[in-house]
């Protein structure tokens, strides 16, 4: 019987793959696929060198492709999108570009280019950012599936404070990278990063603009 697998990745080069989809290393990190020095093999050559399951890491790496998402009519099903498209996957991806910028830094970090810092300031925004999505989870989000609160402006505008520390994180985290852009001849584990800063950016600046301009409107705020 054959297996099915998910289109386009096996023929793809592992290096490739890292650079260009955030959250991939961890993937090959767990499978022990080589997507630095190793990596310019097909991921199926690379998976079967490994005894690893191909179809297995297809899988996973098909979880990541980006999905559009649209803004619910429903106020808690909003919510719940922004929990799973945005809540969780901050939490799920900013562990990894910490390894990642600290990789890039420890073994470059004597290029006049090099990212120096880098690491501190995704720490510092994921600290940060697991305390606000916190009180939004466990206070503002509960009022919010309740149908609101007299009070509930003060917690509103508090996350948009927040929001706004968040957006001079976003200009630190451009300036750092030169807006997510690798220098020529950076190597692999580099190039993801920036690749995954980037989608950082887009994602918690959608994230913001929902909640801002999409949900905090619903209740007055």
């Amino acid at each position: 019987m054959s297996v099915t697998t998910e289109p386009g990745f096996a023929t793809r080069r592992v290096a490739e793959i890292a650079a260009t989809l955030p959250g991939s290393t961890a993937v090959f990190r767990k499978h022990k696929l080589d997507f630095c020095c190793g990596g310019d093999v097909p991921l199926a050559e690379a998976a079967a060198k490994r005894g690893a399951s191909l179809p297995a890491i297809e899988a996973e790496l098909a979880t990541l492709l980006p999905r559009e998402a649209t803004a619910p009519e429903e106020t808690g099903a909003l919510i719940d999108l922004i929990e799973t498209r945005y809540h969780a996957t901050h939490r799920r991806e900013l562990p990894e570009l910490i390894r990642l910028a600290r990789r890039v830094e420890a073994v470059h970090g004597d290029k006049p280019e090099a990212p120096r810092g880098l690491a501190d300031l995704l720490e510092e925004m994921g600290a940060e950012l697991e305390s606000h999505m916190q009180k939004e989870e466990a206070v503002l989000f509960p009022m919010m599936r309740d149908g609101g609160h007299p009070m509930i402006g003060h917690p509103i505008a508090m996350m948009r404070h927040e929001h706004d520390d968040h957006g001079e994180h976003l200009r630190a985290l451009e300036a750092l990278t030169n807006n997510g852009v690798p220098p020529a001849g950076a190597c692999n584990t580099w190039r993801a990063l920036f690749a995954g800063t980037r989608k950082l950016a887009d994602d918690l600046m959608e994230h913001i603009h929902l909640e801002n301009n999409v949900l905090f409107p619903r209740f007055g705020a």
